[in-house]
């Protein structure tokens, strides 16, 4: 029928059971992406739209599906008309009235055997289960789901435009993008997310990495208050910090090495350049000259390790030392922390453990902290 219209027909395969194994997709998931792959490419070689049958049902099919499944607002407004590449002209039209339609002027099509089992797909159970008994209650159910849907679009476009208006004050800073906290305070709570969302498309991070709950968590410290430095961790190694009046999402630095100290050499280590030496010489830490097979070395501090300082009434831990000299996160991140035969003697800005303090009138090791 095509041909006879004077089209041509391009075709191609693919391996659903190869690609469903590899992604760990069904194999209904599988071909569809195989489906869509093929069309974008087909498109994009003859400089061509994509148009898709989807007609009523199927819409109202998908708004259903992902409200039994559970969806935000988006997911609510299912298939649009027209989106990016892809046109679906039908989407007005009940598949009754396509089948009517073709019948009427002899259009031959071809049915999927498998669209005839309720347990072949999700789909195929509302198709077959639930669109029927909802036309009981109202034969134009699909049609008032689809309007339904459409009224729900424009309302997610225009939260779009307020999410996108706000994201236009973002800037790159740190490594992150960047928004003031009172710029995201000032859109409304249900616009929030959304500028999270796009926060995360410019930093390239994906939005299947973040969920409501991720969602929900991070407004919620942004609507915390206070001046306290607060963060929160997300996928592939993203962080949210809200501090000095912005909030920022940004990839975390990788963890910085442990390193040996050698004597007379600097060693450039995250913000600081470090030098071990046999007398003080500018800011640093003393200690002890280590024993014999012990080596100083610099690391990351570990916030549960515990220092026992002159004078305190017992150890405590790092974490609980930077919280009582009013560190933020940032600067806790980067403390320098010195490791002698393997135990923690002294972590920079915060102290030496009494273990490891030069004894009166014996040689002692010093390390220079200059910051970089």
């Amino acid at each position: 029928m095509v041909r006879k219209r004077g089209h041509s027909i391009l075709s191609g395969t693919g391996a659903v059971r190869a690609h469903a194994r590899a992604t760990g997709k069904s194999e209904e998931e599988a071909a569809r992406d195989l489906r869509y792959a093929f069309l974008r490419e087909t498109a994009q070689m003859l400089g061509a739209q994509i148009a898709l049958a989807h007609h009523a049902d199927d819409n109202a099919e998908t708004v259903l599906l992902n409200f039994v499944r559970g969806t935000d607002l988006r997911g609510l407004c299912g298939m649009r008309p027209k989106q990016g590449d892809i046109v679906r002209p039908f989407l007005e039209q009940t598949r009754e009235e396509l089948v009517t339609y073709a019948h009427a002027h002899n259009i031959p099509h071809v049915e999927d055997h498998t669209n005839a089992d309720p347990n072949a797909a999700a789909r195929n159970y509302l198709r077959l289960e639930i669109l029927p008994r909802l036309r009981e209650l109202n034969p134009r159910a699909p049609q008032h789901i689809a309007t339904t849907a459409r009224s729900l679009t424009a309302l997610d476009d225009a939260l779009e435009q307020a999410a996108e208006a706000a994201l236009s004050h973002a800037k790159a800073q740190d490594g992150g993008i960047s928004l003031s906290l009172d710029c995201f305070l000032a859109a409304d709570e249900v616009v929030q997310p959304r500028i999270l969302l796009h926060l995360a498309d410019a930093l390239g991070l994906g939005r299947k990495d973040i969920g409501r709950k991720q969602l929900d968590a991070i407004c919620a410290l942004a609507q915390r208050g206070g001046s306290a430095e607060r963060r929160y961790t997300l996928p592939q190694s993203a962080t949210v910090r809200i501090a000095d009046g912005a909030l920022t999402m940004a990839f975390s630095p990788a963890a910085l090495p442990k390193a040996a100290l050698v004597e007379n050499v600097p060693l450039p280590w995250g913000n600081f350049e470090l030098t071990l030496l046999h007398k003080p010489d500018g800011e640093g830490i003393s200690l002890r000259v280590p024993e014999d097979g012990e080596i100083i070395t610099v690391a990351p501090c570990d916030l549960n390790a515990r220092l026992m300082l002159q004078g305190a009434n017992g150890a405590r831990s790092v974490k609980r030392l930077c919280v009582d000299r009013k560190l933020s996160l940032t600067e806790r991140d980067a403390l320098p922390a010195l490791y002698v035969g393997g135990r923690l003697a002294a972590v920079w800005r915060l102290g030496t453990d009494v273990a490891f303090l030069p004894k009166d009138g014996k040689r002692a090791r010093f390390v220079r902290v200059v910051p970089r």
